[in-house]
């Protein structure tokens, strides 16, 4: 398995790698400052990178590939409810692997994993390696 390292944003969001889904790694991010939106919630663009650094996180893990050969396409992102003053976990899972191209969907919660805050499908373009 490759040693993960979480993107510089991930890390300017305050997430850490909480624990690992078999061999995907579940995102944890605690409510501050840096992710405070309208009074006592998550904003929702915090809510959003923490999906998106979930997604490049299980890619970069499941195919063991430099975050910097990864170029995201697109990013669709569900809001369902409002995330409130605690610990949030997001995990990714890539759906389908191309040539070139990868899909992910990436689920984001708190206290029950049943009840997403908020889900997102993402496409990846893997880069060609330099050299």
């Amino acid at each position: 398995m490759t040693t993960i390292i979480l993107p510089p944003y991930a890390l300017g969001l305050g997430c850490t790698i909480d624990h690992m889904d078999g061999d995907v790694p579940v995102l944890g991010c605690d409510y501050g400052p840096r992710v405070a939106g309208r009074p006592g919630f998550w904003h929702g663009g915090a809510l959003s990178g923490l999906l998106e650094m979930a997604a490049v996180t299980a890619v970069r893990s499941a195919l063991g590939i430099d975050m910097h050969r990864l170029k995201p396409v697109n990013v669709s992102v569900q809001f369902m409810r409002g995330g409130v003053q605690k610990r949030t976990y997001a995990v990714g899972r890539v759906i389908r692997e191309g040539r070139r191209l990868v899909n992910v969907s990436a689920e984001a919660w708190q206290d029950d994993r049943a009840k997403p805050l908020a889900r997102a499908e993402m496409h990846v373009m893997i880069a060609a390696a330099k050299g």
